[in-house]
């Protein structure tokens, strides 16, 4: 939609290292974000920095209506939007937060997060928060999909995953890489 489009577009200039790119996710890479989810076998999926929904919209239309939609973005214009759209999913502003909130929602663990955030623009010390509320979060076994446009990120995803598979999406804008990492 070119709403989405202008509406991130304002968000990378007004903050670019909160936004990250200058435009949504592409269907492609939304595509290779989702195509590993276990749908028939997921109760609960996370969503880290859904920004305008590139992948909130596909996780609505393939999530079972038991599972439990989990969705962060801390952008409160972005994340209200998204709140109209997605009622039924439940809104949280801070990744940080996000062991602190599933238990909040009666969850012990989740099945799947996925992660759209720009971790290159953030300080070690929020990089490792985050992955550590991730890695607390996620159930033996769990999937975590992360996009990023660098492989800055591996060595660090090595350091809690077992196995890591990584793909290259080149039709988006920047092209991205796609990090599959089951714990």
């Amino acid at each position: 939609m070119i709403v989405d489009k202008m509406t991130f577009f304002y968000k990378f200039l007004k903050s670019p290292k909160r936004v990250g790119s200058v435009t949504p996710s592409s269907i492609f890479l939304a595509n290779a974000m989702l195509k590993n989810v276990d749908w028939e076998n997921t109760q609960s999926i996370v969503e880290l920095g859904a920004g305008t929904g590139a992948f909130t919209r596909l996780i609505q239309q393939n999530k079972k209506s038991s599972t439990n939609g989990i969705i962060y973005e801390q952008d409160t214009e972005m994340r209200l939007r998204l709140e109209r759209l997605f009622p039924e999913m439940s809104f949280h502003s801070s990744a940080e937060n996000l062991f602190e909130d599933i238990r909040d929602l009666g969850l012990e663990q989740v099945d799947c997060i996925l992660s759209g955030l720009p971790f290159a623009n953030f300080s070690q010390t929020l990089r490792d928060r985050i992955i550590d509320a991730v890695v607390q979060s996620l159930r033996p076994g769990g999937t975590f999909i992360a996009f990023q446009y660098s492989r800055q990120m591996l060595p660090q995803l090595e350091k809690h995953f077992s196995d890591i598979d990584v793909s290259f999406v080149p039709l988006n804008i920047p092209p991205a890489f796609v990090y599959l990492c089951t714990k």
